[in-house]
Formats: C-alpha cells, structure tokens, sequence
C-alpha cells in the first residue's frame, strides 16, 4: 500500500462591516453595486417582505432577479425550498461571482445564506435583517441552515456574509407577536455577557415596545458587539460560541414538538426559564435571579411555561436529536449571574443529567 498526504492551508481570515441605521435601506443598494460592481446579483425575501414595501425601497424600480418565499416563515425552511431557489438562480444565468442579498428575518437570512453556500461551491452573500431577531442575532455570524422533518436547522453550514446591513426603521413593519418575541434575542445576549445591557433592557423596554428608533439603534448596537466578540473568538463554534445558544437547546425542542406554532423568540424564552430552573437546581441560580428574568419576559408578553399540549417526554426525545447532541444528548449552557456564563474545565456549555432536566421541565 502506498500512501499520501494532501496539505490543505488554513482558511484565510476575513472580516466584513455592519452598518446600523434608521431609514437606510433606500441607499444600500448602491453600496452594494459599488462593492460587487462586476458580480450578478440575485435577491431572496419572503411574501410578508415584499408585502412590506422593503424589496421595492431596496431595489428602487432597479430589475434585479429575484426569489419571493412563500409562504413566509419557519416552514418554507427546508431542502425543498433551498433546490427551487438553487435552480431559479442557475435559470438567471448566475455564476460564481454571484452576490446574493437575504432581505428578511431570520429565516430568509438562514435559506438565503444556505443557497449562496453551496451555489457553485460558494458565493458572496450580504445580510440585510428586517426583524427584531434576525438584527439581534441572525443576520451575524455566519450560521446557516434548514430544518429536517425531525428537527430544527439539521442541514446548513457557516458561511459568512461580506456585509451586514440593519436598518431599525424596518422593524416598524412587523406585527407585535414577531416584534415581541424577536427580543428575546436582546435579552440573552444581556444575560449570557452583560449585565449593564441587561439593566438597560429593563430601564428602557418601554420605548423599546413603542419602537423609538434611536432606542432601536443602540439596542442593534448592543447585540452585534456582543454577537461579534463572540463569533471572533470561536467562529465555528467549538466551544465559546455555544453560549448563544442559551435557552435553545430545550427551547428548539419545544418549538419542534409545536409543530411551529410558537415563534423562535417564545420558545427561546421558555428555554431561559427552564436553563434558570436548571441553575437553581445546581446551586449556581436563585429564585429571585430567575423572577428578574421572568419579569422582563412576561413584560414581553412571552410564554415561561410548556404549554399543556405539549409533552415534555416528547420534549426530551427532540433534545436526543439535536444537532450537537453527543451520545444523543446535548450539552447545556447555563449561568452563575447575569452577565456571566458558567465554566466547567474550560467547557461554555457543560454536561447534564437527564433527571437535572427532567426535573426543570417538571416545574415549568
């Protein structure tokens, strides 16, 4: 037997700007033509986007093809959608030198980002968030993705975006349940890495909820930085990054066996009653801790309990299958006071016990 060995070099670093504003999205599609003068351009947003206006303030009468997902929202968020955008782009005559542009939440960022990754082995993508948790989280990063029939965003790759575009003016479109629940974001990056965002959270959530945009702009800020520092530290999340997924893993669980009912947001935020459940149980949380947290929650108007409906057994099940689970159950991310992520041998999110989570799911 002969043998080889092929030397791959490392990828090379790269790095990309977020710009945030208020009533910006009228002047970006300029920015883009001069970044990517040469490059075809292709656009992906959803049927409640373009019903919104902002595909048409976008593109300013400019014929860009595009791809309008319908209906919008966490079930066109799959394989099936991601081969019909694939081929509408290849019918486009589009090549490698493709830019596409994600107008959207969260999961027009996710489809959009996934078909740039694997169009022609990979093209630019820029990211131009119109909700509250795809400027809070989604759209930085580079995490992309699709769901299964069995479980949230099992099929997707990180690729990350040449430019990230937030306009806080959009958010002025979006019904009060999206808006309300997208937050929830806001308030795990306070809780995961700063307590003095957190504090202003609570100071300021009244405008906040009245959507005052100059609020809205250092709210974006807040949650980028964080985001940022993180993603920088461990871009392909193989430790630290697993803290923003605080809430989410039992959080996912319930959004699945809700059969997509309850928006990410809502679920996520009875992911965070049940992680605060968890740290009381282990010695690391307090009553009082967890109320402050429900507190702002319920001022959001989100769930802190499993609805009746919903089995928790079943809950536990969905956690077996969750993409980073080991050994088919998953590590979890905790704190030990707001602002302030749990450690355990240098690990962000540690090993559990199931009967540590079964009990938790017990009092919720």
């Amino acid at each position: 037997m002969q043998e080889l060995t092929v030397k791959v070099p490392p990828t090379k670093a790269c790095e990309y700007k977020i710009e945030i504003g208020t009533d910006i999205l009228g002047s970006v599609w300029p920015k883009i033509e001069t970044a990517f003068e040469k490059s075809g351009k292709f656009v992906i947003t959803d049927a409640n986007v373009e019903m919104a206006g902002h595909l048409e303030k976008l593109l300013q009468g400019r014929k860009i093809p595009n791809f309008v997902i319908s209906p919008a929202g966490e079930k066109s968020k799959n394989m099936s959608t991601i081969g019909v955008i694939l081929e509408a782009m290849e019918k486009a005559y589009l090549g490698r030198d493709t830019v596409v542009v994600a107008l959207g939440g969260g999961v027009v960022g996710d489809i959009a980002g996934f078909a740039a990754a694997v169009f022609k082995r990979g093209v630019a993508v820029i990211q131009i968030p119109t909700t509250t948790v795809a400027q809070a989280d989604s759209a930085i990063g580079g995490k992309t993705g699709v769901d299964s029939t069995l479980s949230k965003n099992a099929f997707g790759v990180f690729w990350h975006p040449s430019a990230v575009y937030i306009d806080v003016a959009t958010l002025k479109t979006l019904d009060d349940r999206q808006y309300r629940a997208g937050l929830v974001e806001s308030v795990k990056h306070a809780l995961i890495a700063d307590e003095g965002y957190f504090e202003f959270l609570e100071g300021n959530l009244d405008a906040i909820l009245q959507r005052r945009c100059e609020i809205l702009e250092k709210v974006a800020y807040n949650n980028c930085r964080i985001k940022a520092q993180v993603v920088e530290n461990d871009p392909t999340e193989k430790n630290q990054r697993r803290i923003l997924n605080y809430g989410h893993t039992i959080g996912h669980a319930v959004e699945s066996e809700s059969g997509f009912e309850l928006l990410h947001g809502e679920v996520v935020a009875i992911g965070i009653v049940a992680a605060g459940l968890i740290e009381i149980e282990m010695g690391i949380g307090d009553c009082g801790r967890l109320e402050r947290v429900k507190k702002i929650l319920t001022a959001l108007g989100m769930p802190t309990a499993i609805p009746p409906k919903i089995s928790k057994k079943n809950v536990m099940d969905s956690m077996r299958r969750d993409k980073k689970a080991i050994n088919k159950w998953p590590r979890f991310v905790l704190i030990d006071r707001i602002g302030s992520v749990h450690r355990q041998e240098g690990q962000w999110a540690i090993e559990l016990g199931q009967e540590v989570v079964e009990k938790a799911l017990d009092k919720l």
